[in-house]
């Protein structure tokens, strides 16, 4: 069984035949993928929660989002939150007992004032917080993830959305290079990673496999899964949104690939039924909470309260 296979250490790569990931019928393939989750990570889920710290005006053009100033999606533009406001959603989430806590912003890069006062929200987030802080900042350099590291962040966020070949399809106001090599500054700056997808956005399955061998490749540790939500004014808000079972395929299949990263549930979980707990039972042992940026989600204690149904724990 090659679930088991993967278990006593061997990996698939990309020049393995891997047909067996879409042929084999869904509920033997999540089998394997539950029995991998529990030797690398056994009940427990990591929850984290964002807080959408600069939104809209964004320079760059990627089709699937709402902040995009090329897009009239009418989402709410501001500069970087004020540091107590961030501070009081910050504190509220740790006391719900998330494990930890990141600043998202929109446009490519994150500098000039805004930046310093991330930093500044960052030092004072570090002296207030028990739990672990990562950022989501676009393209920044060296010294700007070298700065974060220095003022408390562990975990820098950067997707790389979806596969090399597709990429420019989606985005063309940068390039698929340009988040590798952001992610590979990020690490060189002794930061994690957490970098992952979005599916649905006309992609195909190949494309989706390429993405997850492209993230084992780099090691990334978290990898979020995004299930897009076609939004009113952006290029792609006309897809259909994908069912239930392609989601819980991809979810299995980013499982085998990348066995000792934590796959995490982003947005677009309410296309699962039972808010995803099929997939954190086969695949999933990590998920996005709370209120997230353009697209609700789920809160997090009703993501605590299923947790303890399915008999898994954050602790």
């Amino acid at each position: 069984m090659i679930a088991e296979k993967i278990i006593s250490g061997e990996r698939l790569k990309p020049s393995d035949d891997v047909e067996f990931l879409l042929t084999t019928p869904i509920e033997k393939l999540q089998a394997g993928a539950q029995l991998i989750q529990q030797k690398f990570f056994g009940n427990r889920v990591d929850l984290c929660t964002i807080i959408n710290g600069k939104s809209g005006r964004c320079s760059e053009n990627c089709k699937y989002c709402a902040q995009s100033a090329r897009h009239k999606t009418g989402v709410d533009e501001y500069n970087f939150l004020p540091t107590e406001k961030i501070l009081e959603v910050a504190l509220t989430d740790e006391r719900a007992g998330v494990n930890r806590f990141s600043i998202v912003t929109s446009g490519r890069t994150l500098d000039g004032k805004n930046f310093e006062r991330a930093i500044e929200t960052y030092k004072i987030l570090r002296e207030k917080l028990k739990i672990e802080l990562c950022a989501s900042h676009g393209l920044l350099t060296y010294e700007q993830l070298q700065r974060l590291k220095a003022a408390g962040v562990k975990r820098y966020h950067h997707n790389l959305e979806t596969s090399r070949r597709y990429f420019p399809q989606i985005c063309t106001s940068h390039t698929f290079d340009d988040r590798i090599k952001t992610i590979k500054l990020a690490r060189a700056a002794g930061l994690e990673v957490c970098s992952g997808g979005i599916i649905g956005m006309g992609e195909t399955w190949q494309d989706r496999i390429d993405l997850a061998f492209e993230l084992a490749a780099l090691k990334i540790k978290s990898i979020p899964i995004n299930i897009l939500n076609p939004i009113k004014g952006t290029p792609l808000e006309n897809l259909p949104t994908l069912k239930p079972e392609e989601i819980l395929r991809t979810v299995a299949i980013f499982r085998y690939i990348n066995p000792t990263a934590h796959i995490r549930l982003a947005a677009g979980r309410k296309f699962l039924p039972d808010n995803g707990a099929s997939a954190f039972l086969h695949g999933a042992s990590a998920a996005i909470t709370g209120n997230m940026l353009t697209t609700s989600n789920t809160n997090i204690s009703s993501d605590m309260k299923l947790l303890r149904e399915l008999g898994l724990t954050n602790a």
